[in-house]
């Protein structure tokens, strides 16, 4: 059954309209609060969010809900998401909380649920507690109102829990890093993490103002670190999302580096070491054919999943695999993080330049990308995928691509988009492809 309110990854969208109220935050909190019950001690959970202006609104819809339930409710201030996962499991809470939209614009707001293992909810959780929003929720006497309390150590257990994911012996003393935080979540422990560690540190994107979190800059917005790595001579540029769960990078030259680059060059790095477990790298259908090819050399292999980073940790866990991501930079790296961490990505891509003594554009190039272009059609209404016109379009670039490059067509999870994807060796031949299938999508919508 198809799901109402949790999207893939969470529950998102635009501030005051439709899920995101605080109406609605309110229901999700009495529904998570009733659904993660167990037992009769004091249950507790982790609320944490980036920097919009409308966290404020939905952290106080949230707190009313729990304390309703009896829940008590421990907030953090804004953290990025990977650090509410992990005070969630620290903290033995029944429930985790990141209120974010991630790398969207500041006026769309998001919930993501996490149980106290620390991952991400199973989409039966998700759909237990859609049931339960349906319903009256069953309030606690005024006796059994649950408490809400801030905690003032959050950011330092976090700074010293990513820092434990490199080796004692690893010292960033002789790096000039850019640091862009996107004005988010990241904006205080990113910078600190990494100086501590003894890098020089060249800041963007620390100076939240509630409406500028991924407004040019970011892992989305990369002409101002880019522009900052070659301005200053930096040896790299860290470009962090709005809660900080995906990273790209930016090489001395200025040139961006993909999630894919970076999954070949950690993973090549743990394989020398004989620490990769699963035999590969998890990763989506949008991962360029170049890194399935680059790891063919080296005997390992690339497991590809849908889009959307659950479906990446939910292919490494049941396989064994302790590094996937995307392609957009999302980075699970399993024997440090339960979920995507930009951050402790960071420090690995950082290490492997100390130890390798290279510059980034060297250490990560590690293999060369098959052309391959994205574009985006936005639509009102019902899908346009289910049109006639659109299929046979589709149809017609597979049988062109055949046995030369792969085609992937998807609606997005959390915006009215058709993403059209296709790679292969000839290039005009690929751009080719792709516009006709967004014509053609564009005269459907």
């Amino acid at each position: 059954m198809a799901r109402k309110y949790f999207g893939t990854d969470g529950i998102r969208g635009e501030t005051n309209k439709g899920a995101m109220t605080a109406a609605m935050a309110m229901r999700v909190a009495e529904a998570a609060g009733a659904h993660f019950r167990r037992g009769d001690h004091r249950h507790r959970v982790v609320i944490g969010k980036d920097t919009r202006l409308s966290g404020y609104m939905m952290e106080s819809a949230l707190v009313a809900g729990f304390t309703s339930m009896g829940v008590n409710v421990i907030q953090t201030g804004p953290l990025p998401t990977p650090a509410i996962a992990m005070l969630t499991r620290e903290m033995r809470a029944d429930l985790g909380v990141m209120i974010s939209a991630s790398h969207n614009p500041y006026r769309d707001n998001g919930i993501k649920l996490f149980g106290p293992d620390g991952f991400k909810l199973s989409d039966e959780d998700e759909a237990a507690i859609e049931a339960l929003m349906g319903c009256e929720p069953d309030l606690v006497p005024a006796s059994e109102i649950g408490r809400a309390r801030r905690i003032e150590d959050a950011r330092g257990r976090y700074i010293h829990a990513v820092k434990q994911s490199v080796s004692d012996e690893i010292r960033f003393d002789d790096l000039k890093v850019v640091v862009d935080c996107a004005n988010g979540a990241a904006y205080q422990v990113a910078p600190s993490a990494i100086w501590e560690l003894g890098a020089e540190v060249i800041t963007l994107g620390v100076e939240p103002n509630g409406t500028n979190i991924n407004d040019g800059v970011g892992s989305t917005s990369l002409d101002a670190v880019k522009a900052k790595v070659v301005e200053t001579g930096a040896d790299i540029g860290i470009a962090l999302d709005g809660d900080a769960d995906r990273l790209i990078v930016i090489d001395e030259k200025g040139e961006t580096v993909d999630g894919d680059q970076i999954m070949a060059s950690i993973a090549t790095r743990m394989a020398e070491k004989q620490l990769l477990r699963g035999g590969g790298v998890v990763a989506t259908v949008m991962s360029n054919l170049g890194l399935e090819r680059y790891l063919e050399g080296m005997e390992l292999t690339l497991e590809r999943t849908k889009v959307g980073d659950r479906h990446v940790l939910s292919r490494m866990r049941s396989g064994g695999f302790n590094i996937g991501g995307e392609q957009s930079g999302h980075m699970i790296l399993l024997d440090h993080a339960t979920t995507g961490d930009g951050t402790v990505a960071a420090l690995r891509v950082l290490a492997a330049l100390v130890r390798s003594n290279r510059p980034a554009s060297e250490e990560l190039r590690m293999f060369e990308p098959v052309p391959q272009l994205l574009k985006n059609v936005r639509y009102e209404g019902a899908s346009p995928l289910d049109a006639a016109t659109v299929k046979q379009a589709i149809a017609d670039a597979e049988a062109t691509l055949a046995g030369r490059g792969r085609l992937v067509i998807r609606a997005s999870g959390t915006e009215p988009l058709i993403r059209v994807m296709a790679e292969g060796d000839d290039a005009a031949e690929v751009e080719q492809v792709v516009d006709t299938i967004c014509a053609a999508v564009r005269e459907a919508s």
